[in-house]
């Protein structure tokens, strides 16, 4: 079975084939040292968990598309824009959210094996983590071919 395999490489292909990532990476959150900041901007597959259907098995995947916030030296008094890069962040890891997805879009089951099925759920977060992390959650369900058969 590489229903598994074939799921969190095209999620991991389709990143990287995008200029606003740096690296991927795969599992527990809370294992990746984020305090690194060689690292980002990093995107980070986590697959929450997987239903086992007849003919296919149906994956839930949260991937973290998220950069460094970096705070300017210059005082800005708008309450708006702030005084740092959040909003770019925020902009641009959207963007390749909205790539990644339609990549996965053009999927089909009997193609590629997979379809991503129901609409993507995009959150934002700022300060989620230990270090000054902006960037988007981006959960979707995603129906994978499974060669299994009964016995």
């Amino acid at each position: 079975m590489k229903s598994f395999y074939n799921i969190i490489d095209k999620i991991k292909d389709a990143v990287n084939a995008e200029p606003f990532n740096s690296n991927v990476s795969f599992g527990d959150i809370a294992d990746i040292d984020l305090k690194k900041q060689t690292i980002f901007p990093l995107a980070h597959i986590m697959v929450n968990n997987a239903t086992i259907n007849d003919t296919y098995i149906s994956f839930n995947v949260t991937l973290f598309l998220m950069d460094l916030v970096d705070d300017s030296k210059q005082s800005d008094s708008s309450l708006f824009l702030g005084n740092n890069n959040s909003q770019d962040i925020l902009n641009t890891q959207l963007a390749l959210a909205t790539r990644v997805m339609r990549v996965l879009q053009k999927s089909d089951l009997y193609r590629d094996e997979f379809e991503l099925i129901n609409p993507s759920n995009c959150e934002p977060f700022e300060e989620r983590f230990d270090n000054a992390l902006a960037g988007w959650a981006v959960t979707f369900d995603i129906n994978a071919k499974t060669e299994m058969t009964y016995c």
